[in-house]
């Protein structure tokens, strides 16, 4: 499950800003370009962070039960995706899992609020992560923790997320994971 002491959330797409992130106060990382050569031996170093795998756009992981197998017996904490079999098949196997929603209008601030309702995510991210009102809304009628993500910028976009109701902040600006 996600720690979330520190709200912010470490995104990250390199090895290298990988292991920035493990040296970062953020205790949170999601592994946005995860490839299956140096996943093992980056997550052996994760130190006390939990580690979230996009399994969606991972390089050379399938995106089936076994992918995600591997990915726990590497030691991931959860997958984050945008597919709804992944999300069951990963809490399945008691991983933890962030659905991604996408939001650019009503119709899928209704469409994601039914998926979530189904599938029963852990946490659901809502992008962009700029939009306090889908935020509220999202808090207000689901039980399901939110993570805003995507255009975060500025400390003051992450404490308006956070205000809105966000339980947590993926950014992959660096000069933020401290804030």
């Amino acid at each position: 499950m996600l720690d979330l002491i520190n709200p912010v959330i470490a995104a990250v797409r390199t090895d290298e800003e990988y292991l920035l992130a493990t040296k970062s106060p953020v205790t949170a990382i999601f592994m946005l370009k995860a490839d299956i050569l140096t996943l093992p031996d980056l997550l052996a170093c994760k130190r006390d962070k939990s580690v979230y795998i996009h399994i969606d756009i991972a390089e050379g992981i399938g995106k089936d039960k076994r992918a995600l197998e591997y990915l726990k017996k590497c030691g991931a904490d959860g997958i984050i995706s945008t597919k709804n079999h992944m999300i069951s098949a990963a809490k399945e196997l008691g991983l933890g899992t962030v659905q991604r929603f996408f939001i650019i209008d009503s119709v899928s601030v209704a469409t994601a609020l039914d998926i979530v309702a189904s599938t029963k995510p852990d946490y659901a991210e809502l992008m962009p992560g700029i939009l306090p009102k889908a935020v509220k809304s999202f808090v207000d009628k689901t039980h399901t923790k939110i993570i805003a993500g995507g255009l975060i910028e500025t400390k003051k976009d992450v404490l308006a997320a956070l205000s809105a109701g966000a339980d947590g902040v993926s950014t992959g600006r660096k000069e933020l994971w401290d804030v």
